[in-house]
């Protein structure tokens, strides 16, 4: 994996967690419970936009799913 180096100023309490979380769960080092954080972070905001978009309404897909044909034809 290609990794890039990032510096970044957290308060205390986070970085406590941090290095609470690495030694309870296991992990190698603080950036991997970062990376892992992030990745949950960029989940959500998928679920969500993923959740936006089932809800958008489109008319033409209707006309489609009637349009007489079934599937054995395909």
């Amino acid at each position: 994996m290609n990794v890039e180096k990032l510096s970044i100023s957290l308060p205390a309490s986070l970085v406590g967690f941090i290095e609470n979380y690495k030694l309870e769960k296991g992990c190698k080092s603080r950036s991997q419970v970062v990376e892992k954080a992030l990745e949950l972070l960029r989940n959500q905001e998928l679920e969500g936009a993923y959740r936006l978009a089932s809800q958008e309404v489109d008319s033409a897909w209707d006309v489609t799913i009637v349009d007489g044909l079934t599937d054995e034809t395909w």
